[in-house]
């Protein structure tokens, strides 16, 4: 009833309004229109939002794809490692999704990889090109609805994802104990909690064979060695980590695994390749330091044994190649039912480090992100984005709450570190 009387005295107002001063009352409603029109968003209905065309850039080891639309929205996803030359692969991709809705965001995932299977739809390329697919979409869909990704994965569980420092020092040629050390106090006084070190050396001078991957007595007294120094120069309470990127065998594996046991390691990182879980469940039965592996399978698929034969303490999926940002939480989600804790690998920009953090707050069992010391020491990684805020503060990135993703690329700054000979955003 109050409803039929607002709406009567508005009508009767009106009409007495208009009787009066039928010129004045013209120019009222001439006003009001156009105030309701400037209050109305000019865009069509996220209904009607279609994806128009698909571009992309490459600068070193990332592939960055703009999808844009007809309401003059777009997003922005990054894939890594295996997407050299697929530029047409990106292209492919574009032409299988234009006109559609990037809304249906695994429709769309699940019509690339289905219309695969007999391109390499299982890994590889395929799949890390499809990541960066799929993350624009998320980007996309989180600008037309104006919410933040996590909101679209269906919530978070924490504000600040908890990151470990890179320290990069395998870009040293031979580096020391003291040099594990040095690294080790730099990154605990820049405010991180959790530091990783890279163990392989295929310069060491006391490698017997280039190509036999079992490490002879010097190389583990090295590694030993080298991990020492940083516990010592940081104490008990920072996290370190060890990554051996897939170099050596099952017998150094074990060996090494226990001999670093009194260091207290948050992990030792793929001491063998990723291929053989079998294998893995070996390495991490013979010993009390946590095994990490992850970053090279690909989609919820390839992580699917290694959890049911419990070969693996610690998942470590990169969300840049392994399927993307959905396909990251599946495999939170199936990790988190065998109670493994979830640490993405990433070693993209601050726009796959902000993309991966979306996931690791929509996740219950999150552990901790990878963070690379290059946001520290290369202008690069400043110039290619653009990023209101700070990036990371003691050890933690605050969740983007702007929709998308919440980091944009910067074209004009990436054009001057794209590779040359290949379309740039063409």
């Amino acid at each position: 009833m109050k409803n039929d009387n607002s709406r009567r005295s508005f009508l009767t107002k009106a009409a007495i309004a208009a009787a009066m001063s039928p010129i004045a009352s013209l120019a009222s409603f001439g006003q009001t229109y156009e105030h309701a029109i400037n209050r109305t968003p000019k865009a069509s209905p996220p209904s009607n939002l279609k994806i128009t065309d698909v571009k992309c850039g490459y600068i070193r080891g990332s592939l960055f794809v703009k999808i844009y639309t007809n309401q003059d929205l777009w997003g922005c996803g990054e894939g890594v490692d295996a997407i050299p030359g697929t530029y047409h692969l990106v292209k492919n991709f574009g032409e299988r999704i234009k006109g559609k809705s990037p809304l249906n965001v695994h429709r769309l995932f699940e019509d690339i990889r289905r219309s695969g299977f007999f391109q390499g739809a299982q890994s590889g390329m395929y799949v890390a090109v499809l990541s960066a697919i799929e993350t624009a979409l998320w980007d996309l869909a989180g600008k037309a609805l104006q919410l933040p990704v996590y909101q679209l994965l269906g919530g978070k569980f924490r504000d600040k994802i908890r990151v470990y420092c890179d320290t990069a020092l395998y870009q040293q040629n031979l580096p020391k104990p003291a040099d594990f050390a040095e690294a080790a106090r730099k990154s605990k006084q820049m405010g991180f909690n959790a530091i990783k070190f890279d163990l392989d050396q295929a310069n060491d001078p006391n490698k017997y064979d280039r190509y036999n991957w079992t490490a002879s007595p010097a190389e583990l007294q090295r590694m030993y060695d080298q991990l020492a120094a940083a516990r010592e120069a940081v104490g008990p309470n920072i996290d370190i980590c060890a990554d051996m990127h897939g170099r050596y065998d099952a017998v150094t594996a074990q060996t090494i695994a226990k001999r670093v046991e009194s260091l207290n390691l948050m992990w030792l990182e793929e001491p063998i390749p990723a291929e053989n879980v079998e294998a893995y469940k070996l390495i991490t039965e013979s010993t009390s330091t946590p095994i990490c592996a992850g970053e090279n399978h690909y989609l919820a698929h390839g992580f699917r044994r290694l959890l049911e034969i419990g070969a693996v303490d610690i998942v470590m999926p990169d969300l840049q190649k392994c399927g993307g940002l959905g396909e990251g939480q599946r495999i939170a989600n199936l990790a988190n039912l065998y109670y493994v804790p979830f640490a993405p690998h990433m070693v993209a920009s601050f726009l796959g480090a902000m993309a991966s953090a979306h996931v690791c707050a929509s996740v219950p069992n999150f552990m901790i992100l990878e963070w690379q010391s290059y946001f520290h020491t290369q202008p690069m990684f400043k110039e290619i984005i653009n990023y209101e805020g700070e990036w990371v503060n003691n050890s933690f990135i605050t969740v983007s709450e702007k929709p998308g993703i919440g980091v944009e690329i910067n074209e004009a700054g990436m054009k001057k570190y794209a590779i040359p000979g290949v379309p740039f955003f063409e």
